[in-house]
């Protein structure tokens, strides 16, 4: 095999991804997959590991900002129970505005590497476990992380997403 052949595959935002994970002194490992994992079942069955382990990054609006959720996979957000947490109406954001806030498209979008900071929101369950994944940038990609280091470089509210 040649090196362009064993060499790791590359994408643009997936390289935002990285070095935004490197500036906050985070050596992430970029895990690819042969095929996109854009719901949670999918990308913990590829990982061998519980649903509720995957951060799910779901892109919404309050009132017309942008924000975005990280809930576990076990998890659906409420979100008529979370918009009157947080004083406002959360609706669901277009294809068109999740790609302007993260630069990046439905079923990939990652914690960082936006083009500008957006109001994160961090499911406080993910606290419950050692290790929990994101997607990376890409529908193919997810890296390893932990609900404290989301928190930190997401500048995230740990918060409910759903009333207990």
């Amino acid at each position: 095999m040649t090196d362009e052949q064993t060499a790791a595959p590359s994408h643009a935002a997936v390289d935002r991804v990285a070095a935004a994970l490197a500036a906050v002194g985070v050596d992430a490992r970029i895990v690819w997959f042969d095929d996109a994992v854009t719901t949670a079942k999918l990308a913990a069955d590829a990982l061998g590991v519980e649903v509720g382990q995957i951060a799910n990054s779901l892109v919404f609006t309050l009132d017309d900002e942008p924000i975005l959720v990280l809930t576990s996979g076990a998890h659906r957000v409420d979100t008529d129970w979370l918009g009157s947490e947080l004083g406002g109406t959360i609706g669901r954001a277009s294809k068109e505005v999740v790609k302007a806030a993260t630069g990046q498209v439905i079923g990939g979008v990652a914690p960082v590497g936006h083009p500008a900071p957006v109001r994160t929101f961090v499911d406080v369950d993910l606290a419950g476990y050692d290790e929990v994944w994101a997607a990376a940038g890409h529908a193919k990609t997810v890296f390893p992380t932990t609900f404290d280091e989301l928190v930190r470089i997401t500048g995230g509210t740990p918060t409910a997403v759903e009333p207990s």
